[in-house]
């Protein structure tokens, strides 16, 4: 933890995917149980 926590010796480059991403943005946090909310992405 802290100063002591492990960390990667470079950043690297990381593609993410537009699958990846849409799912990302319809699921909510862990906290309330990552469950997919499509009102997040719907116009209004």
């Amino acid at each position: 933890k802290g100063r002591d926590a492990w960390k990667p010796v470079e950043e690297r480059p990381r593609k993410i995917s537009a699958a990846l991403r849409a799912y990302a943005a319809m699921t909510t946090s862990a906290a309330f149980g990552a469950v997919r909310d499509v009102t997040q992405i719907e116009h209004k």
